[in-house]
């Protein structure tokens, strides 16, 4: 097998064990509070804690330890959170939380940063397109990723799925599905359909489960994945590590570029939709008229729809071209969102639910695939410093979307999600006319413009 394409492999399957696990506790939060106690840990300690360090800690440890040893160090932040939840309280679930939020913006500046090594190297070898090569690269490990979904909700289901539960064909009072959907305000606790809490016992087997899983993506990264730096010297493209303070402030000298100004909204955006599907959807449509056990199966859909299209993105956008994937997924999620402002969910409409999951993992394998190639493909030659910086904005909008939840309507939520979709798209479609017209320049044949030509035309 190709060196490149087993190193993308394994760091794919590296997440896949890793997030089957961490995927799985978040879902818990919504499909069984007693679980994970929400009155202890609540949003904050599972989303906020990445935020703050996102700006520094990628291109210092992606400086020091490389890509290899940033992965590693950052996974066992992960399997620390699982085991804290073995023993739920403050004392175990908020330091594990904080250890997450240390190494989640590290884990994914520095995976961003070798698949694009990886892709720009299969690219070289196969004398294609940089930008084919990442694309093809960030579309694999992303149908790989995002079948983690499928098996954390799958064994979470099939685990808890052993204590007894309502009968979903109940039928619910009016009153009670009126302030399901859009209308749902959450300021108060509603009855819902709901399942018996389960026992210690599938508790704590459900959690060696995870736990294991997350041991699993440890050793398979620390024993097959290649060090970058060994690719990197293959290619002849190892450079001298900068000084130590132009890689800590990289990360905001990266702002004189007025694409990145632009590109924000991006993975904001990401954030935002991602914050809705997890909280809003599960809680206010999918538990509120069906029941707290039907969550897991809905977020297969998502996660296996988001899967198969990452590959799929992958391919077509060698053909179709970017602009082309970014109008499929805006238009997708634009049509999601004004079918939830209108819909009113009832239990007997039990297809409607997996079809509005299925296509939000569609428009999310096109976010997902395109903006991480983007931000790969345009600043190439600063790559830790903007993935930090993709990083950060992305935990801002989770973080936001949980912020809020507690306090506005849901048709308000909406309502923001197709506001920024629409300032996002606008942003985007600049930044493209701005690229189209510096591809238009004279360059060497067959070759793309440089990248630090084509950043220093974005300080102005």
């Amino acid at each position: 097998m190709e060196r490149s394409l087993r190193n993308v492999l394994v760091v794919s399957f590296g997440f896949l064990f890793l997030f089957t696990a961490y995927g799985g506790l978040q879902s818990l939060q919504v499909r069984a509070s007693v679980i994970l106690a929400p009155e202890l840990l609540n949003t904050f300690s599972l989303q906020e804690s990445p935020c703050s360090h996102s700006m520094f800690l990628p291109p210092l440890l992606i400086q020091r330890l490389g890509c290899k040893g940033t992965i590693l160090l950052s996974m066992c932040g992960y399997v620390a959170f699982s085991v804290g939840n073995f023993f739920a309280s403050w004392y175990t679930l908020i330091p594990t939380s904080i250890l997450l939020g240390l190494g989640a913006a590290p884990l994914w500046s520095a995976q961003c940063t070798y698949l694009t090594i990886m892709g720009n190297t299969r690219a070289e070898k196969a004398g294609k397109r940089g930008q084919d090569g990442v694309t093809q690269c960030f579309g694999i490990f992303f149908l790989i990723f995002q079948s983690s979904g499928v098996w954390g909700n799958l064994i979470s289901s099939l685990v808890l799925g052993q204590t007894p539960s309502q009968d979903f064909t109940e039928t619910l009072p009016e009153e009670q599905l009126s302030s399901c959907g859009a209308s749902d305000c959450l300021m108060a606790t509603a009855t819902t359909n709901s399942t018996q809490s389960p026992s210690q016992q599938l508790v704590y087997t459900l959690l060696g489960i995870y736990t294991g899983s997350g041991v699993l993506a440890v050793l398979m990264v620390a024993a097959f994945l290649e060090p970058a730096r060994d690719v990197q010297h293959q290619r002849g493209g190892e450079k001298k590590s900068p000084p130590f303070w132009s890689t800590l402030l990289s990360t905001f000298r990266l702002y004189r570029d007025k694409r990145l100004c632009l590109l924000i909204l991006l993975p904001l955006y990401s954030g935002l939709q991602q914050g809705f599907l997890s909280g809003e959807y599960t809680r206010s449509y999918v538990t509120c008229a069906l029941g707290i056990q039907f969550v897991g199966y809905v977020m297969i859909c998502f996660s296996a729809a988001d899967a198969l299209c990452s590959v799929l993105c992958g391919k077509v956008s060698q053909y179709a071209g970017r602009v082309a994937l970014y109008v499929l997924g805006a238009v997708t999620q634009l049509s999601c969102i004004i079918a939830l402002l209108l819909w009113r969910p009832r239990a007997d409409q039990l297809a409607l639910f997996f079809v509005f999951s299925g296509l939000w993992g569609v428009a999310d394998a096109v976010w997902q695939t395109q903006n991480n190639a983007l931000y790969g493909v345009l600043f190439e030659r600063s790559k830790e410093a903007a993935f930090a910086n993709y990083r950060l904005w992305e935990a801002l909008g989770f973080v936001t979307a949980f912020g809020y939840s507690t306090f506005l309507c849901v048709h308000v939520k909406l309502y923001i999600l197709l506001g920024v979709l629409s300032l996002t798209m606008a942003a985007y479609g600049i930044v493209e006319c701005v690229e189209s017209k510096n591809a238009i320049r004279p360059c060497d044949p067959g070759q793309a413009q440089p990248a630090e030509d084509k950043e220093a035309q974005g300080k102005m």
